[in-house]
């Protein structure tokens, strides 16, 4: 059966806002920081700053996930507090095109306030999807969101690498041109996330208190200390919280390792849109064959590709030719492309059966803690790896335990009642 007007619609928010993570802040907010925002800074300091103003917009989501989480299950709750999310990340986008050479604190303070918009609006975005979704269909609903959010984040990607390279020199990017794909981004994440908007409703939900934001204080409170009777939801929160750190640490480190195979950034941009090419029909196929064979045993297959990459990867720096190196760093980003979409998406609809749909937003703010928090381990320890023993591949054995520990922890958290067909 094909996707519902609503699940499309559903579905065109991850074209929206795939386009800010792809293009803002992994290709132009490095380089047009540092290179002209924070023009005259020592080099030392304005990467201090920019560290610290990622992990303040982390901490910020992180404080404040679980609390709207809770109250956004309250009566049109979701849709109120996404569009308060989406209209300060778009927003605060857009504003990026109005940074001046040298204004550093502006550049930092808008690109924090439209990453937590990013953050925000991805939490309400993730518990909508019991709204819009039945038990059975809801495997292929996400993982047609994560798909088709790859192909959303290529099309901008293209047309701003278009706009910028013919231009570009060796000092960097030309700011004017920069200004122009934020604007060209802000616009693509708010035209997408019109359908939505318009077509998704609220359809679970709480009774609204009198004291809405001390009623929601104490639902998460009870929650989290009663967590014997929510043993299936802390049990997968645990083995999500260590999975998604190995293949997040196997992600972010991809890059890295094709310099170390002695690719050229051009060739790197490249891999890095080939990926998302082939994530995209890869991902789909995860979503139809977990209704065929089950979204854990898709989930568990998910993981298995990511051990099999950390052995790569432990191999890839011991080839000694140039030309190995180079096809074995293809075969990393091929399985990478592979099974990330898979993973990713999975695993949202996996919790949405174990979250109940008039809480869904309480408990997918606590999932959304666990993603964000589940980026530490993984890489702290490939670059102490890296620092202290000289080869960040002694850090690979610890991300394949990490994988396999939380695959030991998925099997054991007991599914939920297969759904009965309307």
């Amino acid at each position: 059966m094909p996707l519902t007007r609503e699940e499309k619609s559903w579905v065109l928010y991850d074209v929206a806002n795939s386009a800010f993570v792809l293009v803002v802040t992994t290709t132009l907010m490095p380089v047009f920081y540092k290179g002209y925002a924070a023009a005259g800074r020592p080099a030392a300091v304005a990467t201090g700053d920019w560290g610290l103003a990622n992990a303040l917009a982390a901490l910020v989501v992180a404080l404040c996930a679980p609390l709207i989480g809770a109250l956004a299950d309250y009566p049109g709750g979701k849709k109120r507090f996404f569009r308060w999310f989406l209209f300060t990340g778009v927003l605060c986008c857009l504003l990026l095109a109005t940074v001046e050479r040298g204004a550093w604190f502006w550049c930092l303070a808008l690109y924090v306030c439209a990453r937590v918009g990013f953050a925000g609006a991805n939490l309400l975005y993730d518990a909508l999807l019991v709204d819009v979704a039945t038990p059975q269909r809801r495997d292929r609903v996400s993982a047609a969101g994560y798909g088709w959010g790859y192909i959303g984040s290529v099309i901008p990607f293209v047309v701003v690498l278009a706009l910028l390279l013919p231009a570009a020199g060796d000092s960097g990017l030309p700011p004017g041109r920069t200004k122009v794909g934020f604007i060209l981004v802000g616009l693509w994440w708010l035209a997408f996330s019109l359908p939505l908007l318009r077509c998704v409703r609220q359809r679970h939900g709480l009774a609204a208190p009198s004291a809405p934001f001390v009623a929601a204080w104490q639902r998460l409170r009870r929650l989290l200390a009663d967590a014997r009777r929510n043993r299936p939801v802390f049990l997968f929160l645990l083995a999500y919280f260590c999975y998604i750190d190995g293949v997040d640490t196997i992600i972010v480190m991809a890059m890295s390792y094709g310099m170390d195979a002695g690719l050229s950034t051009s060739t790197l941009a490249l891999v890095m849109l080939l990926i998302q090419v082939v994530a995209f029909p890869c991902t789909l196929g995860y979503g139809r064959l977990a209704q065929r064979f089950s979204c854990r045993g898709m989930l568990l297959a998910g993981i298995g590709v990511f051990a099999c990459i950390t052995g790569v990867a432990f191999v890839l720096p011991l080839v000694s030719d140039l030309g190995h190196r180079q096809g074995l760093f293809g075969l990393l980003a091929l399985l990478v492309a592979s099974s990330m979409g898979g993973v990713q998406s999975l695993s949202r609809s996996f919790f949405s059966r174990l979250a109940p749909p008039e809480r869904s937003g309480e408990f997918f703010g606590l999932y959304n803690v666990c993603g964000k928090s589940a980026t530490i381990l993984g890489p702290l320890v490939m670059g102490l790896a890296a620092r202290l023993g000289g080869d960040a591949r002694y850090g690979v054995p610890f991300v394949l335990l990490l994988l396999v520990l939380g695959a030991w922890l998925l099997t054991k958290v007991r599914p939920a009642a297969p759904p009965q067909p309307r």
